[in-house]
């Protein structure tokens, strides 16, 4: 194979390993019962008049699986931390004890966890989008390279590499969609 179909699977390697990551972070947001900081990492608090991410205006943890804790670093902050979190509407109910902000984590109804398997399929789709994506990119830059020179075979070969990677990442991403359904639907 020539330099410049290597450099070509190369690149589509990249992003494919690029959509892989963004669906395990996607997949960390979504929420299996268990009480998981990640779960607030959209919320953004009015912090002096900017919108600043939760975590860098307090302390985030979970003791147990059930409750999550906040700690503001100031306590001038519980206010609009519990403001943020009713206002992103993720059916939390935060409670302010003047200290600190802790959320219990309701248990999922058999309802919410098929929702929320349904989420998870949409989102390894939308990875498998871009798997797609950069195999059709990968594949055009290997025609226009048999346009200018490349030997049939060097085409075929850098073709049968391309979808193999493909099969490969999209085999990892149903893995990743196995694995997070069985989570939620774990009760």
């Amino acid at each position: 194979m020539n330099e410049i179909a290597k450099k070509t699977i190369d690149n589509m390697q990249a992003q494919m390993n690029k959509s892989i990551s963004h669906l395990e972070v996607e997949l960390a947001k979504i929420r299996a019962g268990k009480a998981n900081p990640q779960m607030l990492e959209t919320i953004h608090v009015d912090y002096y008049g900017s919108q600043t991410p939760l975590n860098q205006v307090a302390n985030v943890n979970t003791p147990d699986a059930r409750t999550i804790v906040i700690q503001p670093w100031e306590k001038g902050m519980l206010g609009p931390i519990e403001k943020a979190i009713q206002a992103a509407n993720l059916g939390f109910n935060p409670q302010n004890d003047g200290t600190i902000i802790r959320i219990a984590v309701p248990p999922l109804t058999e309802e919410r966890r098929k929702d929320l398997v349904k989420k998870c399929k949409a989102e390894g789709e939308t990875a498998k989008i871009g798997i797609r994506s950069s195999r059709k990119e990968a594949n055009d830059a290997i025609k226009k390279e048999l346009k200018k020179g490349i030997t049939e075979d060097e085409a075929k070969e850098a073709e049968t590499k391309i979808q193999q990677l493909t099969d490969q990442f999209t085999q990892k991403i149903d893995k990743h969609l196995e694995t997070k359904e069985k989570e939620i639907m774990t009760v």
